[in-house]
């Protein structure tokens, strides 16, 4: 029976493993669209270089600071970690399409590996580590917080450094947007829905068992609620582009941006809503991205692909959520977690990218202010 218990656990870990790596394809694929054609490829060569650069931080440095030496007995060693660390790659892959088309290739790598090593693993070990914040009752499932806000929040110091691509606002703020057009949306489109799919594994591995059927049963909602979650981000976005958009009419990128930050909304906590309150937080993920998207270019922080808006807000509002419909969970408590991580991964962040910018610049040639 250990035997079995033992396959099923690990075959799960691999298995969704595999889904989240393939999530590295969406991103890409929904960078490439969302940018100009000309920087498709220092686009996918940054994609594929973060991915590299932080399965190789995790594996000497950053999975032994997160979770020390595993030892477990209900799933094999190797497995664990290879689910853990497609984790670390998804959030620097966050951080990509924020600063795309203005950040030097090697600054980036370096802070994908100081990331990788240091950043990540730390604030990790605080919650999934077994640390203060999961002694305190904080909860977030699969990352709305541990991984996309964190990517958020290191992304946002970036761009604050980095400052917008050349010609993006006019001296008044107005946004130029008629030279910085989507090159490509049907990529952008295939790209979205990859990451849709790989969120299944993100979502439904972070069970960390199936060898029950108390464990099938959890999975199997896990998965529900994901899946609606996205569904209703997205319906909300359809509808707020055509009715309060400037153009009133259904606006493609939002409607793809909506079904993401649902995605990143269910994220702290698709384990206990039932499928109809999961709508309504993925719903509500679409709003906030929808509503705060224009906010970002108010205040002339240039993010070619709406990062921020997908993976950083939703993310604070997914962790805030299960401490409003979680009996279980305090919403203090969670509080006290986002602004705790939130604090020290964009104040380590911003330090670093400030450090490079003053010592070996992280901005591209064609892009150096």
């Amino acid at each position: 029976m250990l035997d079995i218990q033992y396959i099923l656990n690990t075959f799960l870990f691999l298995f969704s493993g595999a889904l989240v790596f393939f999530m590295a394809a969406g991103f890409s694929m929904l960078e490439c669209g969302l940018v100009r054609a000309t920087k498709a490829i220092e686009i996918l060569k940054k994609n594929i270089g973060l991915y590299c650069i932080s399965c190789l931080g995790f594996l000497f440095f950053g999975y032994g600071v997160m979770y020390g030496d595993f030892t477990g007995v209900s799933h094999a060693a190797a497995a664990d970690f290879f689910f853990q660390v497609v984790f670390v790659a998804t959030a620097a892959s966050i951080i990509s399409g924020t600063i795309a088309e203005r950040a030097s290739f090697w600054p980036f790598m370096f802070f994908v590996a100081v990331l990788s090593l240091f950043i990540y693993p730390l604030q990790g070990s605080w919650t999934w580590g077994g640390g203060f914040l999961s002694e305190m009752g904080f909860s977030d499932f699969a990352g709305s917080t541990i991984v996309h806000s964190v990517g958020g929040w290191a992304a946002l110091a970036g761009a604050m450094l980095l400052g917008a691509r050349k010609g993006r606002y006019s001296e008044d703020g107005t946004v130029n947007s008629w030279n910085f057009k989507p090159s490509n949306m049907t990529a952008a489109t295939i790209g979205t829905f990859i990451l849709w799919l790989g969120w299944f594994g993100f979502n439904g591995g972070s069970q960390l068992a199936m060898s029950t059927k108390v464990d099938i049963d959890a999975i199997a909602n896990v998965f529900a609620n994901t899946h609606i979650a996205a569904v209703g981000g997205s319906v909300v976005a359809m509808l707020l582009s055509c009715f309060v958009g400037s153009d009133k009419s259904v606006s493609l990128p939002m409607m793809l941006n909506g079904a993401l930050a649902g995605l990143v909304a269910i994220t702290a906590g698709p384990d206990y809503p039932s499928m109809e309150l999961s709508v309504i937080i993925g719903a509500v993920g679409g709003l906030i991205m929808f509503f705060v998207t224009p906010l970002f270019d108010k205040v002339r922080i240039d993010d070619p692909v709406g990062a921020l808006s997908v993976h950083l807000v939703p993310g604070i509002w997914g962790t805030l959520a299960v401490g409003i419909f979680n009996p279980e969970v305090s919403v203090l408590t969670q509080l006290v977690g986002i602004g705790t991580i939130g604090v020290f991964v964009f104040t380590t962040s911003f330090i670093l990218w400030y450090v490079m910018k003053k010592t070996i610049g992280i901005n591209s040639e064609d892009e150096a202010t």
